[in-house]
């Protein structure tokens, strides 16, 4: 039996479809995060005393700092997840970028992202 070298058009439709909610999901997260980021300037607690101001103003930039770096990887999610969709019309998806071998299905479906097999991934720790 000759090795399979890539998806068939069906197993990559079923993959774009994983992607395609996972982006989903993905945006509305980042602009929640965004939009809550804007809404963070509006909060006014000049009626209070000047020490517990400086200590809400601290935890409004530790929670800023928190939600620029939340929206921060989710950009980079979003990337990834729209690069892996180019690789479905291009039918490379799912192919390891180091072996050039099939990623096994499972890995995918929980990580539609993924460049690199499991293998692949702990072998490039390593190096």
């Amino acid at each position: 039996m000759e090795k399979k070298t890539r998806y068939s058009d069906e197993e990559l439709e079923e993959f774009r479809q994983i992607i395609n909610k996972k982006l989903e999901v993905a945006r509305a997260e980042y602009k929640e995060l965004m939009s809550r980021l804007d809404n963070s300037n509006s909060n006014d607690v000049s009626d209070t005393s000047p020490t517990y101001k400086a200590l809400e103003e601290g935890t409004e930039i530790i929670q800023k700092e928190e939600a620029l770096e939340m929206a921060s990887r989710q950009q980079k999610f979003i990337k990834a997840l729209e690069a892996a969709l180019v690789r479905i019309h291009n039918k490379t998806y799912g192919i390891d970028r180091i072996t050039g071998e099939l990623i096994p299905k499972e890995r995918l479906r929980a990580v539609p992202h993924a460049t690199l097999s499991v293998e692949s991934k702990q072998k490039n720790r390593n190096h």
